[in-house]
């Protein structure tokens, strides 16, 4: 096993740490970075489904309100 000196590994640290500050804010997010995101994912396309079948049920009791 190689042992660094004290020098090398705060040397070493110091990269580091600089590379972190500096990639930090770098990436920039918005909504495009979150498009397709759970693509075929079977839990979130069952939320959407039931999302669809509730949105439809309080159309037809608006529909039966508005009737009335």
């Amino acid at each position: 096993m190689v042992q660094n000196t004290l020098e090398e590994r705060v040397s070493a640290l110091e990269d580091t740490v600089a590379a972190l500050v500096t990639g930090v804010g770098s990436q920039k997010k918005d909504w495009k970075s979150t498009v397709a995101m759970f693509e075929g994912d079977a839990v979130i396309e069952e939320i959407q489904e039931e999302g669809r079948k509730i949105r439809e049920a309080e159309r037809r009791a608006a529909r039966q309100e508005s009737e009335s």
